[in-house]
């Protein structure tokens, strides 16, 4: 690919012409047209991960990339190569510039017309399944982040308040969410995937690629958008809705969402937030300590990818939700030993902070949920004739307002479970005694327990997220601690692939 990196000379110190195609850009986007073209994946995927960003590093560190325009003479001209070259040119925008308020509403045009192919075109491509999804990704990025531009009214101009007025349906979130919908449907990604349970489709085998000469790229994005929708919808506050919108797709496999590694972070951060704001945090636990195992054995092979410091973001903001998890539900049994010492590494003392439920705990579980919560918006558009404020940080505030309010429910219940670890049978008037309360109160406070540490799964059925269940009888309160079932099956497949590592480590020795 070194060829379609050469010619560096016209990048440097010259002012930026949108019009001017420099050699190596013509070359390489003659050549991956071409590619696309030819359905060539392999190399499709090798330009767009290696040569673009290398470009992208030698000639385009602060400045755009020639407009779509300006290329398009190389390019036959080709409508869709176009808009997926657009696509491209406004992320770089996004992630190496500031976006002008132009700018935002163009991309936004941009990815209207490129679902819009998708949806009601005759698309006859196969893209490499990492560019399809970091469309999505963008897409429900881009729309967070006009959402939070547009809130901040205070300090804007004229001529932006005039272009939010004229341009008041870009960026709209049933926009927004109808095309996401609309992919998924029109895919039929659902009933995809409902085939592949009964053994008549091979999608996940294929890693949603078509191998019979069709197209991967509507199946992919209707996939991907089932993710978008999970994100959305948290951004949104809607966890009930997000879960749902995920239904489909089963966690507890292999999947094609984990073979892109920003789709499989995506997934199970918002996957465990959203379960960790309804409560069920025994699945936000489970699903934190798969991935934050799998980011720990494998986050090196991916220190060149050009998400290596998103992987590292998440990767903090997921041990920090599940300090969290773990001190409202103490499931250590749930967490991987590897992953348990790094967490105690991070916030050992937090957690112990946590587990008082004073004033200062509130304000460690004010940090930890504000450095780990997505950044949430306000959908509806801003009314721009009252006195002009900044409202971005409301949705946030209500969400966390919403949480710290969960947590101060449950303040009593770490006294409550410190003594029920203590005795397998207490009378109610002693244990009311232990906890400086009346009778009529410690009840109250076992009824909220057993509410609390309950919570309704996605099939709707009620589970428990509690290591000690109990029973009052009379007035006697008996403590039935939960066993954990030995899982022999587990451990001797731990201890086989131990056992494959050393030997295929071994293998690599040569002996002289």
């Amino acid at each position: 690919m070194a060829a379609y990196d050469a010619d560096s000379s016209a990048g440097g110190d010259l002012a930026y012409d949108p019009n001017f195609v420099p050699d190596s850009v013509k070359t390489f986007v003659v050549h991956l047209y071409r590619q696309i073209r030819d359905k060539n994946v392999y190399e499709i995927h090798q330009m767009y991960e290696g040569s673009f960003n290398r470009l992208t590093d030698r000639m385009f560190r602060e400045s755009p990339w020639p407009t779509a325009e300006a290329v398009a003479p190389y390019v036959d001209g080709d409508h869709v190569f176009c808009l997926l070259y657009r696509e491209m040119w406004f992320r770089h925008v996004y992630a190496r510039l500031t976006p002008t308020p132009k700018q935002r509403v163009e991309s936004w045009d941009n990815y209207c017309s490129l679902f819009g192919v998708v949806l009601h075109g005759v698309v006859n491509m196969q893209l490499p399944n990492q560019w399809l999804w970091d469309m999505v990704d963008e897409f429900v990025y881009q729309f967070q982040s006009y959402c939070q531009y547009r809130a901040k009214l205070k300090n804007k101009t004229e001529e932006e308040l005039q272009l939010l007025r004229n341009f008041d349906q870009a960026w709209n979130v049933y926009g927004v969410l109808n095309y996401l919908q609309a992919l998924v449907e029109k895919s039929n990604i659902i009933q995809i995937l409902e085939r592949e349970k009964e053994g008549l489709e091979q999608f996940t085998v294929d890693n949603g690629y078509d191998y019979q000469g069709g197209s991967n790229v509507l199946k992919m994005l209707g996939y991907y958008s089932m993710i978008g929708l999970l994100r959305v919808h948290c951004l949104l506050g809607d966890y009930r809705t997000g879960l749902k919108c995920m239904a489909p797709i089963d966690l507890s496999q292999q999947g094609v969402y984990t073979n892109v590694i920003g789709s499989h972070i995506s997934t199970i951060y918002h996957y465990g937030f959203a379960n960790l704001m309804l409560r069920r945090y025994g699945d936000a636990i489970r699903e934190f300590n798969k991935m934050l195992l799998y980011i720990l054995k494998y986050k090196q092979y991916h220190q060149k990818s050009p998400q290596y410091d998103q992987i590292l973001k998440k990767n903090e903001q997921m041990y920090a939700l599940l300090a969290v998890c773990l001190s409202l539900c103490p499931q250590q049994k749930l967490v991987d030993e590897n992953v348990s010492t790094q967490l105690k590494e991070k916030y050992n003392d937090k957690m112990t902070k946590m587990q008082r439920y004073d004033d200062e705990a509130s304000t460690v579980y004010d940090e930890l949920f504000s450095y780990g919560c997505p950044k949430f918006i306000t959908p509806s558009a801003p009314v721009l004739d009252e006195p002009l404020t900044n409202y971005n940080q409301e949705a946030y505030r209500l969400q966390l307002k919403m949480f710290l309010f969960e947590v101060k429910q449950q303040q009593l219940l770490a006294g409550i479970r410190s003594f029920l670890k203590i005795y397998s049978t207490i009378t109610v008037t002693k244990l009311a005694q232990f906890m400086d309360v009346d009778e009529a109160t410690l009840r109250t406070i076992l009824m909220t327990y057993k509410h609390k540490m309950h919570s309704t799964d996605n099939d709707g059925k009620i589970v428990s997220n509690a290591d000690i269940d109990f029973y009052v009888d009379d007035d006697t309160v008996h403590v039935v601690e939960a066993k954990p079932t030995k899982r022999f099956g587990d451990y001797f497949l731990r201890q086989i692939l131990k056992f494959e590592e050393m030997i295929s480590e071994l293998e690599k020795v040569q002996l002289d």
